[in-house]
């Protein structure tokens, strides 16, 4: 027979079920991803290294947003997808409602958010009992791009990107202050593009070899960057909130193709060519 704590923790576990029940029609209905993310396609994709120890902290539950392995057995709010996580979600619930002290999750760190090693379950329990953080053995994975807690699995393909563009270029190590982020898809592979053409006409005008990091410093500090210079003093930016400003170096590098494939000159200054941009765009 059951006693009045076992009875509510079976309770509240039929109650998550019905939770993660409707989570999953409202995903279906709207296609919205529903499931954690796996830290294995996190990992590969984004070429993550580590992990470092870093302490026991109290972390908060709503940047955690993926498992190590059980990433089928939970939703996206780490409600349990399945029943047979009954046993074990009712008991550490259980302990909840008895003020038990229960060890530290374990938990891989990813940019800002956190992946579930050991524990699912206590954080499971944490959330649906309306927790805010949970005590937590870190260990820090390093990665090379920025990663936040609205992470989705299409979101991938583009920071992968992000990553190759870095790895190839080292700009976040030559150029620190820079964060090249687009959210057009193809355009850090647009980017290697007119770094290596760069290098190329680099060769020609000084009449010697360049190294790549000569030409990643050179395009970032003769193109990208007064390119970004002229579309921040502009304001346009503004018009177009979701757009970053390597998109917006993208589109004045296609204006420029455009200016040349439309008139006399062999050559159009990046420069001139982000006048024109913002100029052609404001009268719009």
């Amino acid at each position: 027979m059951l006693d009045t704590i076992g009875f509510r923790s079976q309770a509240d576990f039929a109650a998550a079920r019905t939770k993660a029940f409707f989570r999953d029609i409202l995903a279906l209905l709207t296609g919205q991803p529903n499931r954690l993310m796996e830290f294995d396609k996190v990992s590969r994709k984004l070429h993550i290294g580590g992990p470092i120890y870093r302490g026991v902290h109290a972390v908060s539950l709503d940047r955690i947003i993926g498992s190590i392995q059980r990433y089928q057995d939970f939703d996206r709010a780490f409600l349990p997808a399945q029943s047979h996580t009954a046993d074990r979600w009712t008991r550490v619930n259980r302990a909840w409602y008895e003020d038990l002290n229960l060890p530290p999750v374990l938990l891989y760190k990813v940019g800002e958010v956190y992946f579930v090693v050991d524990g699912h379950h206590r954080v499971s329990v944490a959330r649906e009992q309306g927790a805010d953080f949970i005590d937590a053995e870190v260990r820090e994975c390093r990665v090379k791009v920025t990663v936040t807690a609205d992470l989705q699995p299409e979101d991938l393909e583009l920071l992968g990107a992000q990553v190759e563009f870095l790895e190839r270029t080292h700009l976040d190590q030559l150029r620190p202050q820079t964060a090249i982020q687009v959210t057009i898809l193809g355009g850090y592979e647009r980017m290697l593009e007119h770094i290596a053409a760069h290098l190329y006409f680099m060769g020609l005008d000084f009449q010697r070899d360049i190294s790549d990091a000569e030409a990643v410093e050179h395009w970032h500090d003769t193109v990208y960057q007064p390119v970004i210079g002229i579309i921040r003093q502009s304001g346009l930016m503004k018009a177009f909130p979701s757009r970053t400003e390597a998109d917006f170096y993208l589109w004045v590098m296609d204006r420029q193709h455009y200016l040349i494939a439309h008139s006399q000159a062999d050559w159009v200054e990046p420069g001139q060519a982000a006048a024109e941009f913002v100029a052609h765009f404001k009268v719009k």
